[in-house]
């Protein structure tokens, strides 16, 4: 499942660091690059007539080792240059050395190599704290779900389009409650740490009002309140990002129609359901976004209404945002999202479960924009667990 990630890596979360990649079955090979150097400078000053000295060249070597080796593995290397200068130059008549000026470069240039090694270190450190930093926001923006929660069998896969934040204003959710279980996800406008507020905060209160409220259109009210109040806190703070609105789709399982899914759509991309009989699009609804409510008109309807449609066992609910639907390829074509899921679920039906529907429209998202994410991109699959259906 993760071929592509590894093919096109800045669309997913696996990066490493330079000295982290030089490694073979666990063991670090950073060290062998700049011994190769040191030994075929000190093979070639050897070799090579008396009118071609290259041993002067071993400055290289630590310059090589403080760039991907720790201090101490370049410390070494500045040691080890020193002594192959000293034998290597002593080997030859007096008329040809180098002398000591070389040995003061290789010197100098040794104590700056190790110095520079330690911004370096130091640096990756601070990179590694601040991606932990991220990760913790991230796993709380998008929190962990089980497995087979609330019911639903579910399967996920979220790609930052900027891999050093690693969270942005996509999100989704599942919450059990006593009134059936609901399913949130959206897209914040924009992008930044102000778009990963406005995600939270909609979570927040989708995570409370998602349990307790019986009706869904009060959870859909709710999460419109919640949104106009943040935009009210960040105008009062002064930030000039208080205009944010957020698309979604707010999804109810009521416990009393198990053939059935209640939809509200706030201005998302309609839904995908995929299953024996195929796949079908949802009606959009024309709802507006999240934070857009005070545009319609006095006396019109401010939410869009809670539309029941038939979801029976074997169907997978497909939502994603438009990270996928706008995700171009080299000859600026969209996605097919429709035209692909339903030429892979008529060839195989077993696409249709979530974790293969999800990882099939991964990498097809990375196949067709060859890992370039112009926007975050969320994949989110749900389907109800009966008796006689298995996850996959």
């Amino acid at each position: 499942m993760h071929s592509l990630l590894d093919r096109y890596p800045r669309a997913g979360r696996r990066e490493a660091l330079p000295h982290q990649m030089l490694r073979v079955r666990g063991r670090s090979v950073a060290w062998v690059p700049p011994l190769l150097l040191l030994l075929g400078i000190a093979v070639v000053d050897v070799f090579t007539p008396d009118d071609f000295r290259i041993i002067s060249w071993i400055v290289l070597v630590p310059g090589i080792a403080a760039a991907i080796c720790g201090v101490w593995a370049t410390a070494a290397f500045v040691v080890l240059s020193l002594l192959t200068y000293l034998v290597v130059d002593s080997a030859w008549p007096d008329e040809f050395h180098v002398g000591l000026p070389d040995l003061i470069l290789i010197a100098l240039g040794g104590l700056l190599a190790t110095a520079a090694c330690a911004v370096r270190i130091r640096g990756e450190e601070r990179i590694l704290r601040i991606r932990g930093i991220a990760e913790t926001i991230r796993r709380t923006v998008l929190r962990p779900l089980p497995a087979r929660w609330g019911g639903l069998d579910h399967a996920a896969v979220f790609l930052a389009a900027d891999t050093d934040a690693r969270v942005g204003g996509d999100f989704y959710d599942i919450q059990p409650g006593p009134h059936g279980t609901r399913v949130l996800v959206g897209d914040v406008q924009g992008k930044g740490l102000g778009a990963v507020e406005a995600a939270a905060a909609l979570l927040g209160t989708f995570r409370e009002a998602g349990y307790h409220e019986p009706d869904l259109a009060t959870v859909a009210e709710r999460l419109e309140a919640r949104i106009r109040r943040h935009r009210d806190h960040v105008a009062a703070l002064g930030r000039a990002d208080f205009d944010r609105f957020a698309t979604a789709v707010l999804l109810g399982f009521p416990p009393d129609a198990t053939d059935a899914v209640d939809v509200v759509n706030f201005g998302h991309d309609p839904p995908l359901i995929a299953g024996p009989q195929g796949v079908r699009t949802l009606p959009a609804g024309g709802g507006l976004p999240l934070g857009l409510g005070d545009l319609v008109p006095r006396g019109a309807p401010t939410l869009p209404p809670v539309r029941r449609f038939p979801f029976v066992a074997g169907e997978t609910l497909l939502l994603t945002t438009d990270g996928v639907t706008e995700a171009r390829g080299p000859d600026d074509t969209f996605y097919p999202l429709t035209v692909e899921v339903t030429r892979a679920v008529t060839t195989d039906p077993r696409t249709a479960k979530p974790r293969r529907l999800v990882a099939f429209v991964r990498d097809g998202v990375l196949r067709h924009s060859r890992g370039h994410l112009e926007d975050d991109t969320t994949v989110f699959a749900v389907r109800r667990i009966h008796s006689d259906s298995g996850s996959g």
